[in-house]
């Protein structure tokens, strides 16, 4: 730990240092500093700059480092980059670049301007996007890297030690070398620990593990984290649907999908691209934002609109104007809880077909349980405050009917949403609480207009 503090107290250093000189015109500098600052940390110096001193900062990046940075980039700030280049400038930046993140520069780009940087790339570059984009976006053959070394079964170790010491190098990450046919098609794998541990006049068909479980090129890269996770793997290969090897998923990419996972469902909640740049224009910005707005502003006239059938009563009763935010607030965050803990179980993929029911009746005795509790104790302090047991009696009764809908929506919503293919961390907290403030105003004015009319 103390290292890592002190690493950052570096980073920040550095990054003040470079912004000093930016600010003073001293780019020879600038572009010394940028050379000798790691990737992973000229990506966060981007990302925490302003859209103009970025584009500065970007045309002073050498550009055989300027793929690698691509790379650690988050995706707003990436497409405000890709914007300025010219097509043989980003052929040449993609250039050795990994397959998965090959792949999410090109699909971030106009159609016109796709086709000049492919037609710009070599043949083995061009063969390898060709082969990722054939599979839809956030599936195991768009995330994998074709970068793999294969083996015949009847090969010696010896003769594959000697190859490697040839080769000198091995793809990033690599902790197995996979076994195929003359087909290519996956028969097992060899771990590097039993190759460098094993007899070496031993055959690869006589010591490759043939239990290792291949992931279809056509997975969600969610399940495939998921696999990860629970079998703890370092990598795994891909597969097409005749069995056929085409590349590996590493840790390092799943790493990726659950850091993106996580974000996304973090600022859907409110409104916002997971990717959303911090430092993006104002303009752009407020765009993004304004949409959201607009819809929590008719969810919020929906519920005025019920507050209004109740004008009357209201007029009459001053204390049920305060009193009635009381109830819906109350039933939005308990339906919230929820609706979170739905959302997290689904992710997970803790919940299925087998236990939905038993989830929703779960958190249908929760929501009515907590709604007695809490009509208790609010009725007897409205009682006492207002000497009045009659509006103590309609508090509960709206309380324990907004509770018990809130426990039921925030079970059901995301359920339902992911069936109509909807994101639920998306729209789920918009629903939920237009159909909590609904249900509580309506049910504590409707039960005060029917208590106090007669």
């Amino acid at each position: 730990m103390p290292e890592t503090v002190v690493d950052q107290e570096l980073s920040n250093q550095r990054f003040e240092q470079l912004q000093q000189a930016l600010n003073s015109g001293m780019f020879v500098h600038v572009r010394q500093m940028l050379m000798d600052m790691p990737a992973c940390d000229a990506a966060l110096l981007l990302e925490s700059t302003p859209h103009k001193s970025r584009q500065i900062i970007w045309q002073l990046v050498d550009p055989d480092d300027q793929g690698e940075i691509l790379e650690e980039l988050s995706d707003d700030v990436q497409k405000s980059i890709l914007k300025q280049m010219q097509a043989h400038q980003l052929a040449a930046a993609t250039e050795g670049m990994d397959t998965d993140d090959l792949t999410d520069v090109l699909r971030s780009l106009p159609d016109s301007i796709y086709q000049k940087v492919l037609a710009a790339m070599d043949a083995q570059d061009r063969h390898r996007v060709e082969a990722a984009m054939a599979y839809s976006e956030d599936t195991a053959g768009s995330i994998m890297n074709t970068d793999t070394v294969t083996l015949r079964p009847d090969v010696n170790l010896d003769v594959v030690l000697r190859y490697l010491r040839l080769k000198g190098e091995l793809p990033e990450a690599t902790d197995m070398l996979y076994v195929v046919n003359k087909d290519d098609k996956l028969l097992g794998g060899v771990p590097l620990a039993t190759l460098i541990t094993t007899n070496p006049s031993m055959t690869v068909s006589q010591v490759m593990d043939r239990t290792i479980e291949a992931i279809p090129a056509t997975m969600e890269d969610t399940a495939v984290a998921q696999l990860f996770e629970r079998h703890d793997w370092l990598s795994a290969p891909v597969i097409d649907d005749s069995g056929k090897l085409l590349g590996r998923i590493t840790i390092d990419d799943v790493v990726d999908i659950i850091r993106e996972e996580a974000e996304h469902s973090m600022m859907s909640m409110a409104g916002l691209d997971d990717e959303e740049d911090t430092f993006a224009p104002v303009i752009q910005s407020t765009y993004k934002r304004s949409l959201w707005l607009g819809i929590n502003l008719l969810t919020a006239l929906a519920a005025v609109s019920v507050s209004a059938l109740f004008e009357p009563i209201l007029a009459q009763m001053a204390i049920l104007a305060i009193l009635n935010s009381i109830v819906p607030s109350m039933g939005g965050i308990a339906g919230n809880q929820t609706l979170t803990l739905i959302i997290r179980g689904m992710a997970l993929g803790h919940i299925g077909d087998r236990n939905r029911r038993w989830l929703i009746g779960k958190e249908l005795a929760i929501g009515v349980l907590n709604g007695l509790i809490w009509a208790l104790i609010l009725s007897v302090v409205v009682g006492l405050w207002q000497q009045d047991l009659k509006l103590g009696l309609v508090i509960a009764f709206a309380m324990i009917a907004n509770m018990t809908a809130a426990g039921l929506a925030g079970a059901l919503i995301p359920l339902t949403m992911k069936k109509l293919k909807i994101d639920p961390a998306l729209a789920g907290g918009v629903v939920l609480t237009t159909i909590t403030d609904v249900v509580g105003i309506f049910a504590f004015l409707g039960t005060a207009t029917l208590a106090y009319a007669t």
